[in-house]
């Protein structure tokens, strides 16, 4: 029995949501290897090596593979996966991208979003925007799985001596392209990774009321998020929506500010470690999560707590 890993990478750097899968891989048993398919990628390969737990990081360096296209990194992992009883990758937009095509490729079933390993063979996933677990059974010969990065505590990223090979072949489907991206540049930590997120609701009213939310989270060092609602509204952007469609995290500290707690929003937030809600209805159903509740207008509230830290 033997596990790869889709590595998840910029080609300069290995992100932190590849760790979350070799602990899942960890769970499953048996030999893990990395793929690391990119250009110019060798540092990676080399980040890559040093992680603890891992046997072997195969390389696949050809221009082909800059941008991760799904139509090209896929039949990479189809040509390799014979070698595999199961193949990982974190649940992020790259990897939900890359490994169901994968699947199709391998006539297998993919297993999307598992959040615990009951088995070699089977799993947990949240279904239902989380509010219930289904046990899923693969009878698959190579089990095709995308990992939900906030249930499985991050592995060990040094301690490791994995060996290091190249991969020659190269996929080029021709069908698609990489046309170009906007990164957004900020000084705050990354929201899937941050250790605290404070998210803003539509109850700001608008976008100029939303920079209260940037205030606070600066004076904590926090990320910021928001919920569909306030992203819907053109309060925040579509990359800090948390929730069943948008990102999952489960931060040490969560603050929802003005967010009534819709089920799709908490399917987003939920395993947060501590949850505190500022709302001024103490109906809102955002109060049945949260650990420290505070019923009061946000407009008072905020730069009070701003004043205070």
């Amino acid at each position: 029995m033997s596990t790869l890993i889709i590595a998840e990478h910029d080609n300069a750097s290995l992100k932190a949501a590849t760790l979350n899968s070799v602990a899942a891989a960890q769970a499953i048993g048996g030999d893990i290897d990395i793929l690391v398919a990119g250009s110019d990628c060798q540092a990676v390969a080399k980040q890559a090596a040093q992680i603890a737990g891992i046997a072997r990081v195969r390389v696949a360096d050809n221009a082909a593979y800059a941008n991760a296209l799904a139509e090209n990194v896929a039949p990479l992992i189809v040509e390799i996966a014979g070698d595999y009883s199961h193949i990982l990758g974190t649940a992020t937009t790259t990897a939900k991208n890359i490994l169901p095509r994968a699947a199709a490729l391998l006539d297998v079933q993919s297993i999307s979003d598992i959040s615990a390993v009951i088995s070699d063979d089977t799993f947990e996933r949240p279904v239902y925007a989380g509010s219930m677990i289904a046990t899923v059974q693969s009878s698959d010969a190579i089990k095709v799985i995308t990992v939900r990065g906030t249930a499985f505590d991050a592995a060990a990223s040094d301690g490791g001596s994995a060996s290091i090979e190249a991969i020659d072949s190269a996929h080029d489907a021709g069908n698609s392209s990489f046309v170009g991206e906007e990164v957004a540049a900020s000084d705050r930590p990354e929201l899937t990774a941050a250790k605290t997120v404070v998210s803003g609701g539509r109850a700001l009213g608008s976008e100029e009321q939303f920079s209260m939310i940037y205030h606070l989270a600066d004076h904590m060092g926090a990320a910021v998020g928001a919920s569909r609602a306030a992203v819907d509204a053109g309060y925040a952007p579509n990359d800090m929506q948390v929730g069943q469609t948008g990102k999952i995290v489960a931060p040490d500290l969560y603050m929802a500010i003005g967010i009534s707690g819709a089920i799709q929003h908490l399917a987003g937030m939920k395993d947060s470690k501590v949850i505190v809600a500022i709302n001024k209805d103490e109906e809102a159903p955002i109060f049945s999560v949260a650990d420290y509740g505070l019923v009061a207008d946000l407009f008072v509230a905020l730069p009070e707590l701003e004043a205070a830290l």
